[in-house]
């Protein structure tokens, strides 16, 4: 595990370089392809190169790692045009091929695990409900700027942008695409917040130091020991 854990670096850049590569060989239009995965070619090098000071934890790198595949596939077909929505639409009986709706889901849930990390190591923050409105804010504050992207693109874009943002005649895509968003961060926390808070104890366990969250899972244990009155 240790050695695997030297190389998740390498692993990483590996498997993301590879979902580009072959998302842009496949890629029906090259533009829309660059406004996809931008996210993609923007986080990678940040990763990559903070790796040595900054490590995340399995889980924050596992879904960035799936963020990064739902974006690639976006990246081939256009999201109004990627097969899986349209099974969608046929199973569920949706009016419009939904694939967006899963991107931007995502757009929610995984960066919640990934703002949520930084702030616990990298500010005084501590687990609570000021942590996860903060983080949900976050995440929806993203999902906005995202849509002024979008609207940006259009603007300078014009008819080349039409892929890009997929609308497909939805009038309230834009509020629904923040909603997904916001349900997506809160069901992160929800779900995932004790896995996320146990890996990071173990991360913290490193020789390296203790971090906020270690500290105050440390008093939490302080105080249960009292109230219990074990020692």
């Amino acid at each position: 595990m240790a050695n695997l854990s030297k190389k998740y670096p390498i692993l990483f850049t590996l498997y993301s370089l590879l979902l580009l590569v072959v998302s842009f060989a496949a890629a029906r239009d090259r533009m829309t392809w660059v406004l996809e995965t931008f996210v993609v070619l923007f986080a990678l090098p940040i990763l990559f190169f903070t790796y040595a000071k900054f490590r995340f934890t399995p889980l924050a790198y596992w879904l960035i790692g799936v963020h990064f595949l739902i974006l690639c596939v976006g990246g081939i077909y256009t999201y109004a045009e990627v097969p899986l929505g349209f099974w969608m639409q046929e199973w569920f009986g949706f009016s419009r091929n939904n694939y967006d709706k899963i991107g931007h889901f995502a757009q929610g849930f995984i960066p919640a695990i990934v703002a949520r990390e930084l702030l616990l190591r990298r500010s005084p923050l501590r687990p609570g409900k000021w942590l996860s409105f903060i983080v949900a804010s976050i995440c929806l504050a993203c999902s906005a700027f995202y849509e002024l992207l979008e609207w940006w693109a259009a603007v300078i874009l014009e008819s080349s942008a039409e892929d890009f943002l997929g609308t497909q005649g939805y009038e309230w895509d834009a509020q629904s695409d923040m909603f997904l968003a916001l349900i997506g961060a809160v069901a992160a926390l929800l779900l995932l917040a004790r896995l996320h808070d146990r890996q990071m104890a173990r991360l913290s366990a490193r020789p390296s130091g203790s971090s906020p969250l270690a500290e105050a899972s440390a008093a939490r244990a302080g105080e249960e020991r009292d109230r219990t009155g074990t020692g």
